[in-house]
Parts: structure tokens; sequence; C-alpha cells
């Protein structure tokens, strides 16, 4: 896209602007896919819910505070993050994505614990019984695999969720270890597998 100097779009009559990002349910989609528009609003939108709570934190018990912090601080980084599965942590040149939710995490722990900054965060993530963000996205790929083999899910992941051993013809190559497998679908060409990855337990 930026060999192509193009900055508006003629659309009935009407010049419509180019942007270099685009919002489809609360996603922040670039131009090149790499999400690191949508985890740099992410960590906007949470830093910003932090320091609005940290003046209310102090008059509150702290269930009260921690239901505060689920509310607007854990939901922003679970909506959605199952699209962050896989993603590298080097996707920026000084620090990662899934390092940057990490933080926002961990400033929201200290925040509800009272703990300091100079406190290591793996303990006080235990004691809230939170999952840090990595194992967060694959808790979340795991469970939407099983509610699409076990419970009746919808429709469209139901399709793309399929056993081995429901499917009937196995490749010869796979022993019984494999059935409890998952059958990946292909497209019919290499740009489509190439292009999308699929990801499960």
């Amino acid at each position: 896209m930026d060999r192509v100097d193009c900055h508006y779009v003629l659309v009935l009559g009407t010049h419509v602007a180019i942007s270099d990002t685009a919002r489809d349910l609360g996603v922040v989609i670039d131009s090149e896919l790499s999400l690191v528009a949508h985890v740099m609003a992410v960590c906007r939108s949470g830093y910003n819910q932090l320091r609005q709570l940290r003046p209310v934190v102090r008059s509150l018990s702290v269930n009260a505070t921690k239901t505060l912090v689920q509310a607007f601080i854990s939901c922003c980084l679970d909506y959605c993050n199952s699209l962050l599965f896989g993603i590298s942590d080097a996707a920026t040149d000084e620090v990662g994505l899934l390092r940057r939710l990490q933080s926002v995490q961990n400033a929201a722990a200290r925040l509800v614990t009272g703990a300091r900054w100079c406190d290591h965060i793996t303990p006080v993530l235990r004691q809230l019984h939170w999952l840090p963000v990595r194992q967060h996205v694959v808790f979340k790929i795991a469970g939407l695999v099983h509610q699409s083999l076990v419970v009746a899910a919808l429709a469209y992941l139901a399709d793309d969720c399929c056993l081995l051993s429901d499917v009937g013809c196995c490749p010869l190559w796979y022993n019984s270890n494999d059935m409890r497998k998952l059958l990946v679908s292909r497209t019919h060409n290499k740009l489509g597998d190439g292009s999308f990855s699929a990801a499960g337990p």
C-alpha cells in the first residue's frame, strides 16, 4: 500500500478519504493486518481506565475493586483476544504486543492487591486467579474448540471442528493416538492455506 499514491476514493460522487485503520466490532484492523493498532488501542483504553479507577480504589474493598477492574480492564483485554493467537512478541521493535497487554494486566493486578512495582507479578496473578495474557488466549481457543465439539455451538464453528474419528476416512499414516486430534480443513489453493491459519489445543 505504500507504493500506491491514493488519498481518496470516489464513491457515488463523494470523495471518501482512505484510512490506514478501520474498526470492526471493536477490533482495530490496520492495513498490514498486524494488530499493532488494536493492541495500542486496548492498552491506551486500559491505562485510561486504570487512571480513572485509582482515586476510587482507596474507598473500596478488595472484592469491589476486583469486580471493577474485571469489568473495565479484564473485559477489554479479553474481548476478541483469540485473534492474538500465534502473534509474535517481536512484532514491534521496542516491546512485543503481548507484553504490552501483559503490562496492562500487571498494572491492574497491582491496583487490586496494592502490590508495589518492585514485587514479582506471578504470585500476585496467582493470588487473583488470573491467567497471564498469553495463557488466556490459549485458554479461550481451547474453550471455543470444546464448545464446538461438545456443546451445541454455532454452526460455523461446529462445522470447522471435526475429530478425525468422526470423519470416518482417516489417512493411513494416522495411528490410534491421533483419533482425538482435529481435522484441519484446507482450501483448494496455496494462497488460501498460506493466508489463514487454524488453531486449536
